[in-house]
């Protein structure tokens, strides 16, 4: 009813209630908290060592953004 006063409108078919952990741009939102997908982690783990300054700052600036995460 919420939803229909406001002019939003749901397709039940896309819809999932009720789940313990949801995936949404490569992060894991649950009631422990938010934290990265485990792919990405070991993606990041087994990185390839840079061999050029453009995929070290490649590297630095995803390792950057995640390192709160590992």
């Amino acid at each position: 009813m919420t939803l229909r006063n406001h002019q939003l409108y749901v397709i039940l078919s896309k819809c999932e209630f009720w789940l313990k952990e949801v995936f949404f741009l490569r992060h894991v939102i649950s009631p422990e908290g938010i934290f990265m997908d485990p792919k990405k982690v070991e993606a990041v783990l087994k990185w390839e060592r840079p061999m050029n300054v453009t995929k070290t700052h490649n590297f630095f600036g995803l390792e950057g953004y995640y390192k709160r995460f590992i």
